[in-house]
């Protein structure tokens, strides 16, 4: 999408540099990465970028701004998690735009859909940065956004995670974190902010006290960086030395109510243009003659689990009566499939990452890009493919 970068990219292109840029990759995380790295950035256009970030920025806006919408998105909140204490905003939320090419070939980007909740904050720049270094790309290609340099997007990011504590004081929780194929992450977050990861089955609890082992001590949780899912805890049936009702002494970051608040809930209730048109299944009165233009979604789940494309007639019928309120049915995003790659063209799906710290203000920070060839982005859908996978978006100011 930016010619001249991607020809000089692909021009230079070898095996080794990129078994070199994953070797660097797994040295500086200090562990392998499991999922799949793309062989290439995606080179977006500055406008592009622009676009995505502001449109991601009024997005969230316009849900937190709308009091009935979030009666009723609290709702959805489980009773068993439902935890007391909600802050008055997400501290980090995650925003995804499928790109698409419009009939005068310009491109233009649609909601896949969003999540207040953490993603990959920590490992993102650096693979990107490494995409630089390795490749030998022009200093002035950026993958940092609202005017952040390396420096500040710490600072922002160390800041979100602590708040006011001592690292010591705060843990990244998460269940059964060293078989978690984000872990890498985990690893550079505890690098980045002094935390310490624990699994969230290890925590012991006094009174309204959390606490977790290091050293054979037992040090006080203040503040939580909670990457706990939901969907997971109850798939799993993870038995928790704490209930998500307690009243406890701790503060959250983000607060795991705005995993429900700014969900696949919210698509249905949001006008923009670059949002699809987005029914829940309770509410639809006909199924579309077009199915195969559809997507059915269940709400709350994670990394594309649940998703069918292009549906049938008996996939909708399956649903029961009872849950039919857990589904939208959305309009089909058609990827363009513009990158050039040795194997052909390949789709993108960009994240716009989103920090919004207490008593700051929500800014864009940084971007994940998924490429693939496959019916969805997944690693599912594109297996035994080359160029594919995670990447970082790079653009030219």
């Amino acid at each position: 999408m930016v010619p001249h970068l991607r020809e000089y990219y692909n021009k230079n292109f070898t095996d080794e540099k990129y078994r070199l840029f994953l070797r660097r990759l797994d040295a500086t995380c200090g562990v392998q990465v499991e999922f799949r790295v793309s062989e290439t950035p995606f080179f977006i256009p500055s406008q592009l970028m622009a676009t995505m970030s502001q449109a991601g920025h009024e997005i969230i806006m316009q849900l937190m701004n709308n009091a009935e919408y979030l009666r009723r998105a609290a709702e959805t909140i489980p009773h068993e998690y439902h935890v007391p204490n909600q802050t008055p905003q997400p501290v980090f939320v995650a925003v995804d735009f499928g790109i698409v090419q419009l009939p005068d070939g310009s491109f233009a980007p649609r909601l896949i859909e969003l999540q207040g909740f953490p993603t990959l904050f920590a490992f993102q720049p650096l693979q990107s940065m490494l995409f630089k270094e390795v490749f030998e790309l022009p200093r002035e290609c950026r993958y940092l956004l609202g005017n952040l340099d390396f420096e500040a997007y710490t600072l922002l990011f160390r800041n979100a995670v602590l708040g006011n504590h001592d690292p010591d004081n705060v843990v990244l929780l998460e269940l059964d974190p060293v078989r978690q194929k984000t872990r890498p992450d985990f690893v550079l977050t505890d690098r980045l902010c002094g935390t310490q990861t624990v699994n969230i089955r290890d925590v012991v609890k006094q009174g309204r006290q959390l606490l977790y082992w290091r050293d054979g001590t037992l040090v006080p949780i203040h503040r939580i960086y909670n990457r706990a899912i939901v969907d997971e805890l109850i798939k799993s049936e993870a038995q928790l030395p704490f209930s998500f009702r307690d009243e406890l002494d701790v503060e959250w970051a983000g607060h795991p109510n705005w995993f429900y608040l700014i969900s696949k809930f919210s698509l249905p209730f949001l006008h923009h243009p670059t949002v699809p048109k987005t029914i829940f299944l309770d509410q639809l009165k006909s199924v579309p003659d077009d199915l195969q233009n559809w997507v059915l979604k269940p709400l709350f789940s994670f990394a594309g689990s649940g998703v069918i494309i292009s549906p049938e007639q008996a996939d909708i019928d399956a649903v029961p009566d009872r849950h039919r309120g857990d589904y939208v049915l959305q309009e089909r995003v058609e990827y363009g499939a513009f990158i050039q790659t040795p194997h052909g063209g390949t789709k993108a799906e960009v994240r716009i990452m989103f920090i919004w710290p207490e008593g700051g203000e929500l800014t864009p920070v940084a971007n994940l890009v998924r490429m693939g060839r496959g019916k969805m982005m997944g690693v599912d859908h594109n297996k035994n493919m080359a160029w594919v996978g995670s990447s970082a978006g790079l653009y030219v100011p």
